[in-house]
């Protein structure tokens, strides 16, 4: 990981969309949560599963589908969707999406 401390950023400019692929770099890795950047290629997904963890999604471009429990949200550029600890999720690019994950482990 390279040490992103102290500088200004722009998370959607530290992860670039791949064809035909999932594209994830992990920017804080600690004990206690994870910040993860996703660029995903239109149509590209993440299959359904579950973390123990609630997690926050926050697109940073384009548009998404994320279902959970069954239901689908529609998430674009801008917003964000609270994923409850231990529901079954997926993720979706309708579009290409670029999205921060992060995770609180505690």
């Amino acid at each position: 990981m390279d040490n992103l401390a102290a500088q200004v950023l722009r998370a959607g400019d530290l992860v670039n969309y791949q064809a035909g692929a999932v594209v994830s770099r992990t920017i804080v890795n600690q004990k206690t949560g994870t910040v993860t950047l996703f660029a995903f290629d239109a149509g590209e997904a993440l299959s359904e599963h579950t973390a123990p963890y609630d997690a926050l999604a926050q697109a940073l471009d384009g548009e998404a589908e994320i279902t959970i429990a069954g239901q689908p949200f529609h998430l674009n550029a801008g917003e964000m969707i609270i994923m409850p600890a231990n529901q079954p999720h997926a993720v979706k690019a309708l579009k290409n999406f670029k999205m921060m994950l992060t995770m609180i482990r505690s």
